[in-house]
């Protein structure tokens, strides 16, 4: 491992700021990083080395791979992390528009929704894994929510009921169970978690589990969790309205009815809720207004 990466691991490992989610992603990020760094001729680094130049040509890369706003934006938030942790805070610009990095774009018209590939699938080798993802997919759950859910505690025969203690935020809350293959996939979920959550036997922390489920999932091309939510929220609204969302080609808000208006307000106020969002108008970041 070079210096950089140590160095940024123990770091890491010194400062447990946020859920362990939150650390999980940080520590990514920054080896990320650091292999960038390496990559660009940056050699011989150490966690005290950043400098601005650094840092420029940082996002000048990321710019010209055009990763999304959302993307850059948490990549600088570790890069601050690291910059403050190291006593060198003023070496960052305040702002992200500083550097060029364009505003976060949240409601568009274009779907975001990625459908679970079996293909992919069937090459993951843990089967924890391979049914939170497919969790993910039927039932809208995050990748965090698919990880620490105890099936056998969440199972309500009709619905599925999520802890506050599993979701972003610390809202409990409850999915409905309304198909046939729901029902079995739920079923599977209980059968392989034999009373526990579906962290994979043999790792003792979530954390842990969580680098080999990142791991396992990159090494099929499996990247975009949260576009299995957009998936399922995207199907959901079909259900509840009876025609395509806005993000798949549907009609649009301004095009709606008055009695259509009323049927679109209700459907997004019921996937809000399913979802675990606070706001209604949320819902519009994964199926279009």
């Amino acid at each position: 491992m070079r210096d950089l990466n140590y160095d940024l691991k123990q770091l890491c490992r010194h400062n447990r700021d946020g859920s362990y989610a939150t650390q999980a992603d940080r520590e990514h990020i920054l080896d990320l990083i650091a292999d960038q760094l390496e990559e660009m001729g940056f050699r011989h680094m150490n966690a005290h080395s950043l400098k601005p130049k650094h840092v420029e040509k940082l996002i000048e890369r990321w710019l010209a791979e055009q990763l999304s706003p959302g993307t850059i934006k948490n990549r600088m938030s570790a890069l601050r992390w690291w910059a403050e942790k190291i006593g060198k805070e003023n070496i960052i610009a305040r702002t992200n528009a500083a550097y060029g990095i364009p505003d976060r774009v949240y409601v568009t018209n274009h779907s975001k929704a990625k459908e679970l590939a079996m293909d992919q699938l069937q090459q993951i080798r843990t089967d924890c894994i391979r049914v939170s993802l497919r969790l993910q997919a039927a039932l809208g759950l995050r990748r965090a929510e698919s990880i620490k859910i105890i099936p056998k505690w969440a199972d309500r025969a009709d619905r599925l009921v999520l802890k506050d203690s599993w979701t972003k935020g610390g809202r409990e809350r409850e999915i409905p169970i309304r198909t046939l293959e729901q029902r079995q996939l739920v079923d599977e979920a209980k059968a392989l978690a034999k009373g526990k959550s579906l962290v994979a036997p043999g790792y003792a922390t979530y954390v842990a589990y969580l680098k080999h489920f990142r791991y396992e999932c990159a090494r099929v091309g499996i990247h975009a969790f949260h576009g299995h939510r957009h998936f399922y929220a995207q199907a959901r609204y079909q259900e509840l309205t009876g025609w395509e969302c806005p993000a798949r080609g549907g009609t649009t808000s301004k095009q709606l009815t008055p009695k259509q208006r009323a049927i679109d307000r209700e459907a997004r106020e019921v996937i809000s809720r399913e979802m675990g969002h606070g706001r209604e108008q949320i819902v519009a970041v994964y199926c279009g207004r």
